[in-house]
């Protein structure tokens, strides 16, 4: 009897002591997990009490005369406590597993609200081109309109649908900078021309409201390592912005300096500034938030999906710069940025023979296309400036007309990337393999939709010579013509001479 009493004591004792390290522990994971402050007193108070109790036990064991009764109830009240310990735990296992749910709730409503959000900005801004688009073709499309109206409708529906355009870049561009897949490509630029080339784009477009654009530029290195592309899009956002919250006779102007830097880092400041109608200082703690655009009459009766400056600030940030701002309403807003790039040596000058009208006459090209209207716009605009052009619907007959062709018979290939039966990557590869050397390097020029970096990028890694992103733009395809057919332009200009 002695042996079964003294049993539980000890068993009870264990057991106890093993209750107060699961309490200690279970108490730390509640104070982890909010805050406990007004509770602490609480929440000690249990752990004193198991160690009177736990300290009862050994007095008993050791200097008592405890009998059966009193074993038995000192034994099942720590099996009691044990029982509470683990109910007390799933207890708040499962508080913490609503709240995560809670959490996810909450998450998955705002992501709702988001879309909503988002959904509700694209019908929007994407049916406003669109419904310019539609209406002026309809105009157009009378019998009754004179050349001149059918003109300037036509002006009209050029300038919606590169609004369109403008829109579908910026999703895209925030969709891959929220999704990490927008990266950098630094590669050797002149930084006082990227400022000048930018300035020089939107000029016309200023012009046309009688804005006047100045442009200054102070800096002692002028080549560094920088995104050329993204540079140039950080920039074209902030002054097409500045050009159209300008009203007429307005002013537009863009500094570049150079700041102090040392051997190998170069610091440089690009400031933008105009005479605008400026920003609420309420607003300008969301102006880089993605869809915010401020709600007055004024900025109502502008076009944009309220994503330029978020895009801005993702391309300033993601190559370590900073931008800041400063604007009063009716007074005009400043842009700076802020942002240091490694020196580079720079390339040699090279004289272009700008005199020389860009010519294709009698170079032949096969372009390959799946889609019948993309084919029939892009044959039309190659025939103008001198092509003859061979069409095929996909990669496997572009393969098999190359292969079958004598050498020297195709001048270039222009060939699209998504087609059935064969896809573009993979024709361009199996026309590299073919055993015809001459054939195997002809030049092949991508002509697609896949417009992003990485694409131009595959478009490198699988052969192709060049890049032309659709929708396409006329004098950018024929710049990337040129540099590719630059040997086949100078030889049949010696043979015409």
């Amino acid at each position: 009897m002695n042996i079964l009493i003294y049993g539980m004591i000890y068993a009870g004792s264990a057991l106890m002591a093993y209750n107060i390290y699961r309490y200690i522990c279970f108490s730390r994971d509640i104070r982890k997990h909010g805050n406990w402050d007004q509770e602490q007193r609480l929440l000690h108070l249990p752990i004193w009490l198991l160690i009177m109790f736990f300290a009862g036990y050994l007095f008993v064991g050791f200097f008592g005369k405890p009998d059966i009764i009193m074993a038995g109830i000192l034994f099942g009240g720590s099996i009691f406590v044990f029982l509470m310990l683990i109910f007390m735990r799933r207890t708040f296992n499962r508080i913490q597993e609503n709240e995560q749910l809670e959490m996810r709730l909450s998450a998955a409503e705002e992501a709702s609200k988001a879309k909503t959000f988002f959904m509700s900005n694209m019908s929007h801004d994407i049916r406003t081109p669109l419904n310019a688009i539609i209406g002026y073709t309809t105009l157009a499309n009378r019998e009754e309109v004179t050349y001149d109206e059918k003109s300037g409708y036509i002006d009209k529906i050029e300038m919606a649908s590169r609004q369109l355009l403008e829109i579908v870049n910026d999703v895209l561009d925030m969709s891959r900078i929220e999704s990490g897949k927008l990266t950098l490509e630094p590669a050797r630029v002149n930084l006082e021309s990227c400022v000048q080339e930018v300035s020089d784009l939107v000029r016309t477009q200023l012009e046309a409201k009688a804005i006047k654009l100045s442009v200054s530029c102070d800096v002692t290195h002028k080549w560094v390592m920088c995104d050329k592309v993204m540079m140039d899009r950080a920039l074209m956002n902030l002054l097409c912005n500045a050009g159209k919250f300008t009203p007429e006779n307005g002013s537009v102007s863009m500094s570049l300096t150079e700041l102090a830097g040392d051997d190998e880092i170069g610091s440089y400041e690009i400031r933008i500034k105009d005479t605008g109608i400026g920003m609420s200082e309420e607003f300008v703690e969301r102006l880089f938030v993605p869809f915010e655009r401020e709600r007055t009459s004024t900025v109502s009766r502008i076009q944009g999906t309220g994503l330029g400056l978020a895009i801005t600030k993702n391309i300033i940030d993601m190559m370590g710069g900073d931008i800041t701002v400063q604007t009063e309403q009716g007074v005009g807003t400043e842009f700076t940025i802020t942002v240091g790039f490694p020196l580079a040596e720079p390339d040699e000058e090279i004289c272009s023979d700008e005199g020389n009208e860009v010519s294709f006459e009698g170079l032949r090209a096969l372009l390959v296309e799946d889609n019948m209207i993309n084919m029939e716009i892009a044959q039309m605009l190659l025939e103008q400036s001198g092509f003859l052009i061979e069409t095929a619907e996909n990669g496997k007959i572009a393969l098999e007309m190359t292969a079958a062709s004598e050498q020297g018979y195709y001048d270039v290939i222009l060939m699209d990337i998504q087609m059935p039966v064969m896809d573009g990557y993979t024709a361009t590869k199996a026309i590299r393999d073919l055993p015809d050397e001459g054939l195997a390097n002809i030049p092949i020029i991508a002509m697609t939709a896949n417009a992003f970096q990485e694409d131009i990028k595959k478009a490198e890694e699988v052969g192709m010579n060049g890049h032309i992103a659709k929708p396409l733009d006329i004098p950018s395809m024929k710049a990337t013509l040129q540099q590719v057919l630059s040997s086949k332009t100078a030889s049949h200009r010696e043979r015409e001479s």
